[in-house]
């Protein structure tokens, strides 16, 4: 019981700081405080670890043959239904967002988590009902270890933040990608509705594209990474995430019990299903379990995950959808609320258990 009382107040002092992981390595230390340590970490693990050459995330070219010509539609429909059915990820690439928008995005986060202290400190917050919060991991009480990771949070839609209220250094920008994200998911939702079979609006109509969450990251250099993580193994609890990620590298997906690199490539955007569009097609795409190392390098790893799940409170229902039921395929899960999901979530913190088994019917 000591021990975890002497967490709870390490974490408390640390937070009440609100300088952040970035603070502490701007203060030079050398060894990360206990609250990082992750105790059964065990990254060399070779049964647990296979090379990034062994399996490679499929690739999807979403240039303008999506709306030319049905041929071009129909095979990147089925290459998205392999790919959520095998491996709940897929990068696109020719997704409609320009480089120079991306580049912008990463350097306006980049940033924002650089900047003077003071301008930063103004936005550390764990109050819910702020539209903007910059803090150290959102589950830095409830988890038993914390994260070598800053996060900058803001929902983007449906209620679109006022410039005056987002930070001056990446404000305009963060306004401007979540635009074209909101586009792409759109795009992305309409061809998982035509990979199950079920008419292009229907996800839309379901209100998956309903709400978007920004979370901006920042891994700093860590000093001791063999210790912790930059985010430990989960699953999303959105309906779809489009992760934007700089050069740097760390993320890694569970395939067949084994953790895979997933090497950034340049221009393109990572793309994987949330827990409850797993829920919602009843186990046939997948959402699949990942985590990011903590950074080993010199330089800060950079990413901008999007995900498309509503502010709360949410009450409209989810269950597995009607018409992909039968005799056949019965209903897995019981049926919930994004509100009541994303508490079950928040509890738990990432401990790399998923929140769909509490569903299970």
């Amino acid at each position: 019981m000591e021990a975890t009382n002497d967490r709870a107040s390490e974490v408390k002092a640390f937070d009440e700081m609100k300088i952040g992981v970035k603070g502490l390595v701007d203060a030079g230390v050398t060894q990360i405080p206990r609250i990082f340590h992750h105790p059964h970490l065990n990254l060399t693990d070779s049964n647990l670890l296979l090379s990034s050459t062994t399996m490679v995330i499929p690739t999807i070219d979403l240039k303008g043959g999506v709306f030319e010509s049905t041929v071009t539609r129909k095979n990147v429909i089925a290459m998205i239904r392999d790919a959520v059915e095998k491996f709940g990820f897929f990068q696109v690439i020719n997704h409609g967002i320009p480089i120079d928008v991306m580049e912008k995005m990463k350097d306006g986060i980049r940033g924002f988590h650089e900047q003077d202290l003071d301008v930063r400190k103004k936005f550390y917050t764990r109050d819910i009902t702020k539209k903007v919060k910059y803090n150290t991991n959102f589950d830095l009480y409830s988890s038993p270890s914390a994260n070598w990771r800053d996060t900058l949070s803001c929902f983007m839609s449906p209620d679109v933040p006022k410039t005056e209220d987002l930070p001056d250094i990446c404000g305009e920008i963060m306004l401007e990608y979540s635009k074209r994200v909101m586009k792409l998911g759109e795009l992305i939702f309409e061809l998982l509705s035509e990979a199950l079979g079920l008419d292009p609006n229907h996800l839309k109509e379901m209100d998956c594209t309903k709400g978007l969450l920004m979370l901006s990251h920042y891994y700093p250099p860590c000093p001791e990474p063999d210790l912790t993580f930059g985010t430990s193994q989960h699953s999303d609890r959105s309906f779809l995430t489009i992760l934007l990620q700089d050069h740097i590298g760390g993320l890694q997906v569970l395939q067949n019990g084994y953790w895979v690199d997933v090497p950034p490539v340049s221009g393109a955007l990572l793309v994987n299903l949330g827990d409850l569009l797993q829920l919602m097609t009843n186990d046939k795409f997948l959402s699949v379990e990942h985590r990011v190392l903590a950074n080993r390098g010199e330089e800060p790893r950079i990413s901008v995950a999007s995900f498309f799940v509503h502010p709360l409170p949410s009450l409209r229902v989810y269950g597995p959808i009607k018409e992909l039921l039968s005799e056949q395929n019965l209903p897995m899960y019981r049926d919930t609320t994004v509100s009541e999901y994303t508490n079950h979530y928040m509890a738990r913190g990432l401990d790399g258990k998923s929140v769909l088994l509490d569903f299970k019917i």
